[in-house]
C-alpha cells in the first residue's frame, strides 16, 4: 500500500510542481509585457520615440493572469497536499510533546492529526463539491476569461479527493507501522 500511495503523492506533487513553473513563466511574461506597454505608452517616449513607442505598445499582459493565478494556486496546493500528508510534512508545534511524551505516545499523538487532517480533508472535499455544483447551477464565469467558476472547483475538488485517498492510506500505513514497531519491540524483549 505504502508504493502505490508514494506514486500517487509523488505524481500529485510532480503536477503541482510544473503547475507552479507553468505560473511562474506566465507571471513573468505578463509582468514584461505590462511593463513595455506601460514604456511604450509613456509621453516621452511617444514623442520622441515614435518607432519604438509602436513595437512597446505591441506588448500587453496576459488576459486574466490573475484568473489562472487565483485558480492555479489553489489547486497546486491541493495537489501538494498527499505528498505533505504521506510524509508527515505538516508544520507542528511539539515543544512540549517531545519532552512530556515517550516516543510512542508522539507516534500516537501524531496519527491522531493524521486522523483529523483526513477528517478535515473530506469536509473540505464534501465543501468543495457543494460550490462545484452551486457554480455549475448559476452558470459564474470569471471576469476577464469568462470561464466557468465551476472548472476550478472541479479541478480542486478532484484533487481533494485524491488527497483524501492518500490521507487515508497515511493513516493506515502510519497504523500498522505503529503496530509493526510495537509488535517487534515485544519480540525483541528486555
Amino acid at each position: 500500500m505504502r508504493a502505490i500511495a508514494n506514486s500517487l503523492a509523488k505524481l500529485m506533487a510532480v503536477l503541482g510542481g510544473a503547475l507552479l513553473i507553468f505560473l511562474i513563466v506566465m507571471t513573468c511574461i505578463s509582468i514584461t509585457g505590462r511593463g513595455l506597454n506601460t514604456i511604450g505608452n509613456m509621453p516621452f517616449v511617444k514623442d520622441n520615440l515614435a518607432a519604438i513607442a509602436g513595437l512597446l505598445q505591441q506588448f500587453a499582459p496576459i488576459t486574466g493572469d490573475f484568473e489562472l493565478v487565483e485558480i492555479s494556486m489553489a489547486l497546486a496546493i491541493f495537489l501538494f497536499l498527499p505528498w505533505c500528508q504521506l510524509n508527515r510534512g505538516h508544520a507542528s508545534v511539539d515543544l512540549f510533546t517531545q519532552r512530556l511524551l515517550s516516543g510512542r505516545g508522539n507516534e500516537f499523538l501524531a496519527l491522531i492529526w493524521e486522523v483529523l487532517l483526513v477528517i478535515i480533508m473530506v469536509v473540505i472535499t464534501w465543501r468543495l463539491y457543494a460550490g462545484m455544483r452551486d457554480k455549475m447551477l448559476y452558470g459564474e464565469t470569471t471576469f476577464l476569461l469568462t470561464w466557468p467558476v465551476w472548472w476550478g472547483y472541479a479541478a480542486c475538488f478532484i484533487a481533494a479527493l485524491f488527497a483524501v485517498v492518500v490521507g487515508v492510506m497515511s493513516v493506515l500505513i502510519h497504523w500498522n507501522e505503529r503496530g509493526d514497531a510495537e509488535h517487534s519491540s515485544e519480540q525483541v524483549g528486555p
